[in-house]
């Protein structure tokens, strides 16, 4: 059953020929090998449909131009911005007022000051910016009683004022004064 091949190999012309001995079993086997292989050569069935599909999805979002810009609508009809009133901003003056007096982390400060405990720099700081603000904001309220000291103490450091004393000083003017 065993088939005899001749095979040709470049060469001498006076070798003798050498015969390849193959078993049937065995060029089955490789042939279905190859079979096996060509027929899996190609894609899968309805693979081009599919494939494209997710290939374009993913290369558009790769190719998207940088230039463009957000999806944000903007408003075509420009609101101006309503500037609040002297009483408004006393409103939001007695508001602030009101949160810095109900602040729980200054009023827990305060006690420890008040029992003698030394703050650390930025503890004291915070204790320091938010009295002065109260002070302010009373102040311009009218609810602090002057005190001659506080007087003496602000004839002093009337050269050096901050924006927002000139801005309180400005809201306190009063125009009935200057008009006669």
């Amino acid at each position: 059953m065993s088939r005899n091949k001749k095979s040709r190999k470049p060469g001498a012309a006076g070798e003798p020929e050498t015969i390849v001995t193959r078993n049937r079993s065995e060029s089955n086997v490789e042939g279905r090998l190859r079979k096996k292989i060509k027929k899996r050569k190609g894609l899968k069935s309805g693979s081009r449909h599919s494939e494209m599909s997710e290939s374009k999805q993913s290369s558009a979002a790769q190719k998207r131009d940088p230039r463009l810009g957000s999806k944000k609508k903007i408003p075509l009809i420009v609101e101006p911005v309503k500037k609040p009133t002297k009483q408004e901003r006393r409103l939001s003056a007695e508001q602030e007022l009101e949160m810095l007096e109900n602040d729980a982390q200054l009023a827990v400060l305060l006690d420890r000051i008040d029992a003698g405990e030394s703050l650390g720099k930025g503890l004291q700081q915070y204790v320091d910016e938010k009295l002065d603000r109260i002070e302010r904001l009373m102040n311009q309220l009218g609810l602090m009683e002057p005190e001659e000291e506080i007087k003496v103490s602000h004839e002093k450091s009337d050269k050096v004022k901050t924006d927002e004393d000139l801005l309180a000083q400005f809201e306190d003017l009063n125009i009935d004064k200057l008009k006669g």
